[in-house]
């Protein structure tokens, strides 16, 4: 990486070889994810190798974590390497809890959307309270899905109470593994709808094999932030109670 020892780089030098644009990157120093650049005499930024390294990091950061996650993991590398690897083990752990919950999701969905619904009985039917605690979610939450578009059950009589059939459960158990695998009520309602117009039709297998390759991409993005992150580490040492060296040896904030 022989570009990274530059130390005399203009803003749209470090533009080009992070992929960002000249504004972003001085979004990035705003924010405290750049260390502030030395200023020429007529006021023109300079910037070095921390500057390329924070903006190269924080590019593939906010692609495995996020911009919020990415810029606090930045700025404590800057800080407080210590905070910064902490933050990192996280971002990995959230990721493995959500692969945790997808593959669970998957076993459950392909089970649930392939069970046979036969001799459909009125007695079947379910209240909103019956089928809350049959599936493990508050009551509020089948009303909320209801008016989402997501199970929408039928109305008994002049009261209008929800009454949910085997059809309307299964949709529920679905659903309610769909938002445990961290869908949200857009895409989900979208689901839903092909779900129950064409029974089996494999649409809740697609959508949580999309979420799987979601899921990849963010965990490559964080292995990919790895070198930068860990070069900018390497110019902050951590001192043996956790913190950064001394202020006269860290580059001006």
């Amino acid at each position: 990486m022989r570009s990274l020892q530059s130390q005399n780089l203009r803003t749209v030098d470090v533009a080009r070889r992070t992929g960002c644009s000249v504004q972003h990157v001085r979004d990035l120093e705003r924010d405290g994810v750049l260390p502030p650049a030395t200023r020429t005499a007529a006021g023109y930024r300079i910037y070095a190798e921390v500057h390329l390294l924070s903006a190269l990091a924080y590019r593939e950061l906010a692609a495995g974590a996020g911009p919020v996650d990415a810029k606090r993991i930045v700025r404590s590398a800057h800080t407080c390497p210590a905070t910064a690897v902490a933050l990192l083990d996280a971002a990995h752990a959230r990721l493995h809890a959500e692969r945790t919950e997808l593959a669970l999701a998957q076993s459950a969905a392909a089970a649930i959307s392939t069970e046979p619904i036969d001799d459909v009985r009125a007695s079947d039917s379910m209240g909103v309270a019956e089928l809350a605690a049959a599936i493990g979610v508050r009551p509020s939450t089948l009303r909320h899905w209801d008016s989402e578009g997501l199970v929408v059950p039928d109305r008994d009589g002049p009261t209008g109470t929800r009454r949910y059939s085997p059809t309307h459960v299964r949709d529920a158990r679905i659903v309610h593994q769909l938002r445990r695998a961290g869908y949200r009520i857009a895409p989900l309602r979208a689901v839903m709808t092909q779900v129950r117009h064409i029974p089996g039709s494999g649409d809740v297998a697609a959508a949580l094999a999309a979420r799987d390759e979601a899921i990849t991409a963010r965990s490559r993005a964080l292995l990919a932030a790895t070198p930068a992150l860990a070069a900018l580490l390497a110019l902050r040492p951590i001192s043996p109670r956790g913190r950064t060296p001394p202020p006269e040896s860290r580059i001006p904030r």
